[in-house]
């Protein structure tokens, strides 16, 4: 699959794709950002967390990315994960694929859960998370309102590392020692790790 690390350049074309579910309760934001306002989330993420876009024939048809889980220190060895498709690349393990690449970056970075938000009922985000082995950890009941109706968002939580403790504290993902580590080179990305800079001292979101 042709799967490669983002960059702020790729915002119109991950726009695009978030586009569509502006309208829906997937996402509880309620404009559509600018395509700048978009590049600097990018940019943000890519500091310190993978980022990453499906491409086919040229065009990118789906992205996935992982951000900081909250913002407390003690928080930090916890990441959440997001994912979006076009409309041409549902149904193709895509998901699937993208959370396999982005669990293998977030464990060597030092993660040891990862979180996942879901607005119910959303039956294929929820029976996906059930195939990767998360478990659902709990609701929040009426949490957002969009579309006239007060929404449940269901949290899903996965351990991908062990619970030591004195644990390292994360590393940013520029950092990783590619040539080190052989679980780098199961990742198939278009663009190598050590071309992923950082572009500030961004944390979290």
């Amino acid at each position: 699959m042709p799967i490669r690390f983002v960059t702020p350049a790729d915002s119109q074309s991950l726009l695009d794709i978030y586009a569509r579910y502006i309208d829906t309760t997937i996402t509880f934001e309620y404009a559509l950002p600018t395509v700048e306002d978009f590049a600097a989330r990018i940019a943000a993420v890519c500091a310190f967390y993978p980022y990453i876009a499906y491409e086919e024939d040229g065009q990118t048809l789906g992205y996935a990315y992982a951000h900081r889980f909250m913002e407390r220190a003690a928080y930090q060895w916890g990441a959440e994960w997001s994912a979006y498709l076009a409309p041409a690349a549902t149904g193709r393990g895509l998901g699937k694929r993208f959370y396999a690449i982005l669990a293998d970056i977030l464990a060597m970075q030092g993660v040891k859960t990862i979180y996942a938000i879901v607005t119910i009922p959303n039956e294929k985000s929820q029976a996906l998370h059930h195939s990767l082995g998360f478990t659902q950890a709990g609701y929040y009941h009426n949490a957002g309102y969009k579309n006239g109706t007060w929404c449940d968002v269901a949290w899903f939580e996965k351990a991908i590392g062990d619970y030591a403790t004195e644990p390292p504290p994360i590393v940013p993902i520029h950092s990783l020692p590619e040539k080190k580590d052989p679980r780098l080179h199961r990742i198939p990305l278009a663009r190598p790790m050590n071309n992923i800079k950082p572009v500030n001292n961004y944390c979290g979101t």
